[in-house]
Order: structure tokens, then sequence, then C-alpha cells
């Protein structure tokens, strides 16, 4: 975001924020479950062994954790929205699921499903007011990625010492800023070494006209189609 900067139209010149919409949020309910449903595989192969009755015992609660996170970030995230706006935002529950799913996912054997709950529905709440602080900061982030993997990634990270006896803050915060760190200043220069070089944007008539007619030669959204000459 920092190299790459905001979409057009985003933010005006006096400090506005225009909502930029998906543009089908069927499929982005659709991509939400089958990232759901792929986390069980994510979480309970984390346990790498299921051969003995521990094992599958805790991998079981692994999955019973992260479906229990979820449901309870997605409701977190709608009780959330109804306070502030007296609507329900779609895109905000699915963040709130997927949010969920993320402040699980540093611990997930070790909390009873009650904590499992409770910590998915602190990341569903918190990712609202991320991806909302982050717009006013002029960060322009399309799916709030930043505020579901970064935000309540660091949470879940955090959180681990109220389940795991073995952790403990301080050694969380090593590590969480030890991640921080690696990862800002490798992806930094990579793509500061892409921009330098190849380039990251395209052109503000192609961001402008959309990227399908320019890579795929066709319109993936008839009602945006504007007459061309050829």
């Amino acid at each position: 975001m920092l190299l790459l900067g905001a979409r057009k139209g985003k933010y005006g010149k006096h400090g506005e924020i225009y909502p930029i919409p998906g543009s089908n949020l069927p499929l982005a309910t659709l991509g939400t479950f089958i990232l759901w449903m792929g986390w069980f595989g994510f979480n309970g192969g984390s346990q790498l062994f299921l051969a003995d009755k521990e094992n599958a015992v805790a991998v079981s609660q692994i999955m019973l954790n992260t479906n229990a996170a979820a449901a309870a970030g997605a409701i977190a995230a709608l009780l959330v929205c109804k306070v502030m706006w007296g609507k329900a935002d779609l895109t905000m529950i699915l963040n709130g699921a997927l949010a969920g799913l993320v402040t699980i996912t540093a611990e997930p054997a070790s909390p009873t499903p009650m904590l499992a709950c409770i910590l998915g529905a602190i990341g569903g709440s918190l990712v609202v007011f991320s991806i909302v602080g982050l717009d006013k900061l002029k960060i322009d982030d399309p799916v709030g990625a930043i505020s579901v993997h970064g935000v309540c990634g660091c949470l879940g990270v955090m959180m681990v010492p109220f389940s795991n006896a073995d952790a403990n803050f301080m050694t969380q915060l090593i590590g969480l800023l030890t991640i921080l760190g690696f990862v800002f200043v490798t992806s930094y220069l990579v793509w500061a070494a892409l921009k330098a070089t190849m380039g990251i944007r395209v052109s503000e008539e192609e961001e402008l006209s959309g990227m399908d007619q320019h890579d795929c030669g066709v319109d993936a959204y008839p009602e945006f189609v504007t007459i061309r000459n050829h």
C-alpha cells in the first residue's frame, strides 16, 4: 500500500472517503465459505498426527474451536455493524468470520470452546474498527486483508498465553515483532525493486476501464461497459 498507493477515486482532495463496493457479493460469500471449510484442514492438519487417541481428540478439538471462532466472529461483526450503522453489512460479516478464523489460528488446540468463541468475537469486532480506522488513515485496503490477517493475526498471537500455560506475553511479543519486522523489510525491498524496474501499477486508463478488457479482451461486468470505437 505504501508503494502502490490508493485506487483512483477512493479518496477526495479534501479528505473525503468514497467507498468502492465489491462487484459480486454472492461470489465473495462463496469464497468466504470455501476459506472457512479449508481452514479445518489448515488448523486440523497443524496437529501433524492422527494415529492415536490423544492426537485424534486434539484434532477434533481444533476443528471445534476453529468453527466456533469463525461463527462468533461473524455474529460479533454483525452486531457491531448494527450498533454503529443500524444495518447488517455483509462484507463486514464475511470479514468477521475470517477474523475469527485468523484469531484462533495462533493456538487452536488449547482454548476451551467458550474461550474460542470469545476470541473469535473479539477478532470479529476488532476487524470492523480496524477497517474503518485504516480508511480514515487513507490506507486503501480493498478487501480488508490488513485488518483480517494483520491486525487480527497480531491479536491471536498475543492471546495465546490465556490458554497455553507454556507461552508468555513477552515471548509472544518478541516473536510478533520479529515476524512483522522481517516481513515488512523484505516485502518493502522486493516491491520497491519491482516498482523501480518493471513497475507495479497499471496506467490510469487501464485502471478506470478495468483490467479484464486490457488483459483478456473482454469486459467482465456488462453494466460498466462503455461504447468503444475499434
